[in-house]
């Protein structure tokens, strides 16, 4: 999926809400447990429900890693079934040497090789360029890099200064530039950093941002948008727990597709200077 094509739909649905499909069997409505797979049928449920209110999908890759093959296979199925017009994120925040990444390119965007498609995968940057590059040979998909999390440990490494004056999570935001462009690379910024991202905003103008940590982690959606948001809106503002597990009933696809809808209002009023 193009950058245009993403907006086109933000502007036609009147909403950057991506809905993290992080799908643990131990958490899901326990009458789907006969299900010949929970994971999936739950997944099936929730995609259902909310596709008319989010434009992407971001199923955590390690939820389906634990699980061994039958959790590839509900990873798999799970992917044919978000509608073609929803961006698909596989968040595995993976960075390897080269010949490693380019594995793990393959593994997320080689249908040939894995039986996968996703337009995008989530990426780390420690390890510099020629880890993150072999994701960027694939035509027409993108890099989501870490920038700037939203955990505690955040604090650790990506606030400290550089020999240059730069908070570390700034020259990785510059130096990832001579990799990609605003057409194949999107950044992380976690939805607690808010009071960074005018900064970023700066940094990185005209690039998308992967905004998770709203709801249950105590993001403001009002200051996301605030200060994030830019001409073509910019912004995918990921909800995972508050939306997928808002119910452990038989009614869960039903709440899950009420709190979808309420972000999705919440969204529409943001947008409206876009």
């Amino acid at each position: 999926m193009t950058k245009a094509e993403l907006f086109d739909q933000i502007k036609t649905k009147k909403s950057y809400l991506c809905v993290g499909l992080d799908t643990d069997i131990r958490k899901i409505p326990k009458h789907l447990l006969g299900a010949e797979d929970p994971v999936f049928e739950f997944n099936k449920q929730i995609i259902e429900a909310t596709a008319d209110y989010c434009v992407s999908y971001k199923p955590n890759i390690a939820f389906y890693e634990a699980m061994g093959p039958k959790g590839w296979e509900s990873l798999r199925k799970t992917l044919e079934i978000i509608p073609n017009n929803c961006f698909t994120i596989a968040d595995a925040k993976r960075g390897d040497i080269g010949n490693t990444s380019s594995l793990y390119a393959r593994a997320f965007f080689d249908e040939s090789s894995s039986g996968m498609s996703f337009d995008s995968v989530t990426v780390a940057p420690y390890m510099g360029a020629d880890s993150v590059q072999p994701f960027l040979a694939f035509d027409d998909k993108w890099v989501i890099l870490l920038a700037l999390t939203s955990n505690i440990g955040s604090h650790d490494f990506q606030f400290n200064e550089m020999a240059n004056g730069k908070k570390l999570f700034e020259q990785v935001l510059e130096k990832s530039q001579e990799w990609g462009n605003d057409q194949n690379m999107m950044y992380v910024v976690g939805a607690t950093q808010t009071e960074s991202l005018m900064e970023i905003r700066k940094i990185v103008p005209e690039h998308f941002l992967l905004i998770p940590g709203v709801g249950a982690q105590g993001g403001s959606l009002e200051e996301v948008s605030q200060y994030g948001m830019n001409s073509t809106c910019g912004l995918l503002v990921n909800s995972s727990r508050g939306i997928i597990y808002a119910s452990d009933g038989e009614d869960f696809a039903d709440v899950a597709r009420e709190e979808a809808r309420k972000i999705q209002i919440e969204m529409e009023k943001y947008l409206q200077n876009v």
